[in-house]
Order: C-alpha cells, then sequence, then structure tokens
C-alpha cells in the first residue's frame, strides 16, 4: 500500500486545490516515548504528510537545529531500528497518512539495503530520502524499494539544471523534495518568488508532485510557499519548538503540535480565492 497512500494523499489534496502541509520530526527527541506522542498527534495537528528523520551521527545536509535533534536522540538511544518501530507503533492508529523516511546511507547499508526496504514497508514506510545516495549510485537501492513497494525520493536543487534534473528524477516516484535554497537546513530562508520558477521546471521533467522545503520557518514563509508548490516542508522550526520546551520545561508534544497546527492552517489557507498551481 506504500506508494498509493503518498499517490492517494496527493490527488486528494490536488481535488481540494490546496498544497500539502508535511512537519519534520526527529525520531526519538527528545525522547522515544514523547516523540512517539508528537508522532501520533501530527495528522490530527494538520500534518498531510510525516517525515521523519532517523538520528545519524553525521547529518552533512542538516545545520544546526536538526543537528542537535539528532544527537539528542543518540544520547537517549534511538536507533534505525526503533525508529521502525515508532512508525509501527503510528501505523496501528493511522493507515492513510504517507510516512517518509529522511537519513543517510551508512546505517541501510549496515542494516542492508534488500532487508532495510522490506523491514521498512512491514513498519509503514511511504517512501524515503536518503541525502547522500545519488542516482549514479542508487541502482540496488532503487530496486529494493521498488521491490518493496516504498517510494524513492530525491532531492533537487537550485544549481540542478536541466540535464541534471533529469538524472535526479530518473526513478523517482512519490514527490520531487525540491531544496529551496543552496546550503543546510534551518540557515536560510526561501522566497516564494525564487522558488516558484524552479518548481515548475521540476514538476515538468518529473510529472510529480514537488514538495519546497529547508528555509520555512514561519506560517508566513509556508503560505507563501504554498501558493507555488504542492507540499511545503517544515523541519528546523519544529526541532527548535522541541529544544525551546525541554530548556523551559514545558510540554514538548503540546509545543511541537501547536506549531505544526499554526503552519498547516497558514498552508490550508494559502491558495483561497486564487488560481491553483
Amino acid at each position: 500500500m506504500s506508494k498509493s497512500r503518498i499517490e492517494a494523499r496527493f490527488a486528494a489534496l490536488k481535488a481540494e486545490g490546496r498544497a500539502a502541509f508535511i512537519p519534520y520530526v526527529m525520531a526519538g527527541d527528545p525522547d522515544a516515548a514523547t516523540a512517539l506522542a508528537i508522532l501520533k498527534g501530527l495528522p490530527a495537528a494538520g500534518a498531510d504528510l510525516i517525515e521523519v528523520g532517523f538520528p545519524f551521527s553525521d547529518p552533512m545536509a542538516e545545520g544546526p537545529p536538526i543537528q542537535r535533534a539528532a544527537q539528542r536522540a543518540l544520547s537517549k538511544g534511538m536507533t534505525l531500528a526503533k525508529t521502525l518501530g515508532q512508525i509501527a507503533a503510528f501505523r496501528q492508529d493511522d493507515l492513510t497518512t504517507p510516512v517518509i523516511l529522511m537519513g543517510y546511507m551508512n546505517p541501510l547499508i549496515t542494516w542492508g539495503i534488500e532487508a532495510f526496504a522490506r523491514d521498512a514497508a512491514e513498519a509503514g514506510v511511504d517512501g524515503l530520502i536518503v541525502v547522500d545516495c545519488p542516482p549514479e549510485e542508487a541502482g540496488p537501492l532503487a530496486d529494493a524499494l521498488d521491490s518493496a513497494g516504498v517510494s524513492l525520493i530525491r532531492l533537487a536543487t537550485p544549481t540542478s539544471d536541466d540535464a541534471r534534473l533529469k538524472v535526479v528524477v530518473a526513478r523517482t516516484s512519490g514527490f520531487v523534495y525540491y531544496v529551496s535554497v543552496a546550503g543546510v537546513t534551518g540557515v536560510k530562508e526561501a522566497n516564494a518568488a525564487t522558488v516558484a520558477p524552479h518548481v515548475q521546471r521540476v514538476r515538468r521533467a518529473s510529472g510529480l508532485p514537488v514538495a519546497v522545503g529547508f528555509g520555512i520557518k514561519t506560517p508566513e514563509r509556508a503560505a507563501a510557499i504554498a501558493k507555488v508548490a504542492d507540499a511545503v516542508v517544515v523541519g528546523s522550526a519544529l526541532v527548535d519548538e522541541v529544544a525551546e520546551a525541554v530548556d523551559m520545561n514545558e510540554d514538548v508534544t503540546i509545543r511541537v503540535l501547536s506549531k505544526v497546527g499554526a503552519l498547516s492552517k497558514a498552508v490550508r489557507s494559502a491558495r483561497v480565492g486564487q488560481t491553483t498551481v
């Protein structure tokens, strides 16, 4: 059912004439129990799809907020196996919300690519983003995911020219993740006017929905991107909420889900009264 969950969700949102909101959370941050409570609360808070990062000691694409989230999770014993366990627990209550796993290649190689693809699908994972796996080396991973019915979702960037874009979108399914700014997560801000033509170019090249992430922290910024993209991804702003809630001894789950609600509301209302993309 994995790939069909993603396709069904984007088809439904297209019929509604709105973009998807995709929150990113780090598995095990700040601890396993709280992370699972957040994960289970995301759909009701307004998540259309969910992106779950699995902690890794060298997350090269991430800025300081998500690096710190990974370290918090690792310090509490979170592993890739436990991450799949949390997704399986989420699936006990939710069979429709697509879950995208995001991380790095080292743990997958250690697990065994074919075995991981099967185990991820069994846990309820719908798609996989592997930041440090270039298309030229992704054949075995793409084969394993295809066999398991899991989408391989690739990243396109502002520096992806038309020739490179053809390589990037080959064997990509579900959607394409467009990185709106050059650099790591959580540092620069995305600009809708700059992003719009790139989204159109990626959509033409792939024939798939385009999700925009990196550099989106506020409801206002999320709404602006929602007018030009098929989905809006927010991560660093949410893991910052985790860190601040911990520092202030606040309820982490309530604080994170409140932020998700505000961002989701902005995305859902962004195109009201306007022509859809």
